[in-house]
């Protein structure tokens, strides 16, 4: 059932706003970001609501019965099946309702509300031993709700099967608004609340009737493995155990009831684990060998194809993660054992390993022993969608029959016959997955765009039901039926079992108001899919190249909505988002914006419109996405050529002047110091700055140098002979006119170090520029500093720069600014400081002598340097000088240039920073050096946590000569 499209969501939204505390968004733009999720499908829901409690769902649900309007429950929206989307009110728990109410570590449970996310329940948990057992791959974003609506299992499933094996209770709103708490029942009692004639009561007499009706087909019908969600569960009513009717709304996809509370069970955490990851020249060996391996009964085992290592290899993140890999292999055996012990794990890796030569599996395997090897093995596996998703071109590997399953042993013939079926529609996939359990995640390349890829979809889906069938397999072993799998379990369950499946849909939703058209009486596969032949776009003109992505429109099409962007516990990206916990402000949400405009959701007029800017605004340009994202989004460059477009429509406002042009504004004050400090840091100042250019007069304001580092450089005299070379020292607009110091600790190494420093007449980078929106100006600068660096680094001088943004302009926007080769080759000489160091270190060019005495350093890095460079340069930088390092993964420090200076911005610029990075630093003891490139970095954690935070030169320089 949907609303009438000539009634007026007003009507809905005013009868909302009389009874809900949460947010209610209506309007297009928020409509259109809750339209899609992970996979093939878009949906324009009515609206999205934002519950704060259970009072609010369920005034959601009694106004939708109301008003005859669906309500669909929402959680990560990574469903990949199309789950999550649908013309109904969405409910959108993730904000809110996140919370752990109860832990019980003596009957291992506890009781959590639907938004919690998978990771931040170990991570409450983690310290008692416990942790709950299903580990999806998207683990850091994916909700308890949105798994137990999926029945969801994950890379451990060997050893803790699915979701529905964990659900002890469940607290649900029923169609009509009323709450009921599922749980382990009697006889007795069930057949007691049978007898109510509300819709509890029909739920369990229709359910005790239909599993006791069907028995035998149901035996007969329902594949014997461990991996199978089609379908609704009525394969658990006739098992001896307990009544509980929570084991039907565990994978009923929001199509039967509303979950608010769910008390689950949880699992010892093992103490110890290690891995064993065999490399075969053959993925069909691999699968047969993994019936070998399973002899050896391990916690987890999984597969990984060579399309997805590939892809690993272009990606920053993930290319730092894959020094366990040996040679060029087609196929990857992910195997993992756990126990009390170190040396229990040892042992069973050890005879693993003694199985695999005796049997001769594999031409090679890496042992990871330590944590942090293990971690890096797994970021890999868990990566492996949203890389094939990063696939670039309109051919993209699609979800639709990506997760069959069959019985292990019968997996390998089963990938060939699927193989086949593959090669006669004249495509690929990526194969990875589940191999240990028969849940295969296979995923063709279709391009939607075009009518006879279309079909060929089609074809493929129609072929592989039959397959499965002939395997007596599951369509869906994990990711669900949705829009994608619905329409097959007719044929899947048979007729008997379908109109089972139908009654027990009315028993529990008469009205078909919850989730309508999943698991039953779906649309046809092809119907709503967000690309399709009639997806038109228009391509803006843009200053930057987007050529390696196929052009702007593609570069937004990179996002695949699978919502990495969306976790919160380590990483960088996306600080807006971990800020805000408003989808809105996630890189997904911003590329669904930019992508309902390009395609016409929303008037073409709308590109420079105040509605999309508002959606933009809160970007902190980190580039964090470009590195963390699997699909490689880089929502920075989106960002920069949208404010570019905007700012020529509405005008560039003073404050984005001033900014942009910080390099002569530090340039007058400099040459006024001190009187200028005075002047811009009084009371009167700050307060007409904050009116007038909206510049918060909380936030402290960098101090202008009385002697620039120029300054100094002309009149120092040279301390070394200069003897190994010249080096070009890119020194920066904030390390020329306001930490001089940094520049001059900097040059005095170099030339202590034997090599002779020189400055070009350069202008600002084009960084403030870059990021005000002011791409024409920024390319100017381009052009003008490429112009003077590029001799240079024709013969080969190093260019070396001290602030991250900076030198890294040099690196990612110049060669897209001017498109030369000229641009190029500076920006393939061009390296932060700590590079260059540790680079010429490697060398033998350079030897550092350790002094810094054991000293504690700890490391924040720069945004645009993990995303680039990493911070493993600046970690040996200090190591070589003698400091013990440890690196917080503080995420983004929230300052972002001038971001945090803004007054709009400065309480979310605060919030992020306060998140992870101030902590750490205050819980650092006073004798431990506080480390970051970055002066926005510095300012922040001076402004935040009262301690100066040093550049890697200036310790550096103080380990050489002992100078402060």
């Amino acid at each position: 059932m949907s609303v009438n499209p000539s009634r007026d969501y007003f009507e809905i939204e005013a009868e909302l706003k009389k009874r809900v505390e949460g947010d209610i968004r209506f309007d297009r733009y928020s409509r259109l970001l809750y339209s899609t999720d992970a996979s093939i499908y878009q949906i324009e829901p009515i609206g999205v609501v934002v519950p704060r409690h259970k009072g609010d769902v369920q005034a959601v649900i009694e106004i939708a019965n109301k008003l005859n309007v669906s309500v669909l429950p929402r959680g990560g929206g990574t469903s990949l099946a199309g789950q999550t989307v649908g013309h109904s009110i969405v409910l959108d728990f993730s904000k809110y309702m996140q919370n752990v109410l109860e832990v019980n570590r003596e009957e291992l449970w506890c009781r959590v509300q639907p938004g919690l996310v998978q990771d931040e329940l170990n991570a409450y948990v983690r310290g008692m031993g416990l942790q709950f057992g299903p580990d999806t791959s998207t683990s850091n974003r994916a909700t308890i709700g949105g798994m137990i609506g999926n029945n969801s299992a994950g890379a451990h499933s060997l050893t803790y099967g699915k979701t529905l094996d964990h659900v002890i209770e469940l607290t649900v709103l029923l169609a009509d608004g009323s709450k009921v708490v599922l749980k382990d029942l009697a006889l007795d009692e069930v057949e007691r609340r049978s007898k109510n004639d509300a819709i509890e009561g029909r739920a369990y007499r229709e359910v005790f009737r239909l599993a006791g009706q069907h028995k035998n087909e149901i035996l007969a019908r329902y594949p014997k493995i461990l991996r199978r969600v089609s379908g609704y569960n009525l394969d658990e009513f006739i098992k001896p155990q307990p009544f509980n009717l929570s084991r039907m709304i565990v994978g009923s996809e929001g199509t039967l009831a509303t979950i608010v509370e769910a008390k689950m069970r949880l699992v010892p955490k093992p103490k110890w684990t290690a891995m064993d990851v065999i490399h075969f020249n053959d993925d069909i060996e691999a699968l047969e060998c993994a019936q070998v391996v399973l002899q050896t009964a391990p916690y987890a085992m999984e597969s990984t194809d060579k399309m997805i290592l590939d892809l690993a290899w272009g990606n920053m993140v993930q290319s730092q993660r894959l020094g366990f890999v040996q040679g060029n292999p087609s196929s990857l055996l992910m195997v993992e054992y756990a126990g009390e012990t170190e040396e229990e794990v040892r042992s069973q890796v050890s005879r693993l390993e003694e199985v695999r030569k005796r049997e001769k599996i594999g031409y090679a395997a890496t042992l990871a022993f330590k944590p942090e090897e293990v971690k890096a093995i797994w970021g890999v596996r868990k990566a492996g969608l949203g890389l094939l998703l990063g696939t670039k071109g309109d051919k993209k590997p699609i979800a639709f029959v990506e997760d069959a399953a069959v019985e292990p042993s019968k997996l390998p013939e089963f990938i060939k016959r699927f193989r086949e079926v593959v090669a006669r529609h004249d495509t690929v996939a990526g194969y990875y997955g589940h191999c240990s359990v028969g849940c295969m995640h296979i995923r063709p390349l279709i391009n939607l765009k075009e009518e006879s890829e279309r079909n060929k979809m089609v074809s493929i889906a129609n072929a592989i039901v039959d397959l499965v069938l002939e395997f007596n397999g599951a369509m869906s072993g994990e990711h669900g039926d949705g829009l994608a799998r619905s329409h097959f379990n007719a044929k899947l369950f048979g007729p008997g079992l379908y109109d089972a499946f139908r009654q027990i849909k009315r028993a529990f939703d008469p009205k078909n108001l919850m989730n309508p058209g999943k698991i039953v009486d779906s649309p046809a596969m092809t119907e709503s899919l967000k690309i399709s032949p009639q997806y038109k776009t228009w391509q803006p003109q843009t200053t930057l190249d987007f050529s390696e992505q196929g052009g702007f429109v593609r570069a937004v099409e990179m996002c695949s909505g699978m919502g990495e962007c969306r976790k919160k516990l380590d990483g960088t990206m996306c600080p807006s988002y971990m800020g805000t916990l408003d989808e809105e402000h996630s890189t997904r949400g911003r590329a669904n914006a930019l992508r309902s405009v390009l395609s016409g959701k929303v008037p073409k007029e709308e590109f420079t419109g105040k509605r999309l800017y508002d959606v933009m605004d809160l970007c902190l340009e980190c580039k964090a996405c470009k590195a963390e994202c699997p699909s490689n989004v880089d929502m920075a460059k989106l960002k920069y050529e949208f404010l570019d477009h905007y700012h020529r429509a509405n005008g560039l406002p003073l404050r984005n002047r001033l900014f942009g042009g910080i390099a002569t504004l530090n340039r007058i004050g400099s040459r006024l110091a001190p009187l200028s400090n005075w002047v811009v840091n009084s009371g009167l100042n700050r307060w007409l700055m904050e009116v007038f250019t909206g510049i918060d007069r909380r936030r402290p304001l960098p101090q202008f140098a009385g002697e620039t580092f120029e300054d100094w450089f002309r009149k120092h005299k040279t301390e070394g002979d200069g003897s190994k070379g010249e080096v070009v020292l890119f020194h920066d607009t904030f390390n020329n006119f306001n930490t001089p110091g940094v520049a001059i600790a900097a040059t005095r190494f170099l030339e202590k170090s034997a090599y002779r420093v020189l400055l070009v007449d350069k202008r600002c980078c084009g960084r403030p520029m870059i990021s005000k929106g002011m791409l024409s100006q920024a390319k100017e600068n381009a052009a003008w500093n490429v112009d003077k660096l590029a001799p240079y680094a024709e013969k080969g001088t190093p260019i070396v720069g001290l602030e991250p943004s900076c030198l890294l302009t040099l690196r990612d926007e110049y060669p897209e600014f001017l498109r030369t080769t000229a641009a190029k080759k500076v920006a393939e000489n061009s390296f932060l400081f700590d590079e260059f160091v540790v680079r010429e270190t490697k060398a033998g060019r350079l030897s550092l002598t350790p002094s810094g005495n054991g000293k504690n350093a700890l490391l924040h890095g720069h945004c645009h340097q993990k995303a680039l460079v990493g911070t493993a340069p600046t970690v040996a930088l200090l190591k070589a000088a003698g400091y013990e390092v440890s690196e917080v993964d503080s995420g983004c420090c929230g300052m972002a240039g001038s971001f945090g200076f803004e007054k709009e911005h400065y309480d979310l610029s605060t919030k992020i920073g306060n998140r992870r990075l101030v902590p750490a630093v205050k819980a650092a003891s006073s004798d431990v050096e506080i480390v970051a490139a970055g002066i926005s970095c510095r300012q922040q954690i001076d402004h935040l946590a009262g301690r100066k935070a040093k550049h890697p030169a200036e310790l550096l320089w103080e380990a050489l000569s002992g100078e402060s």
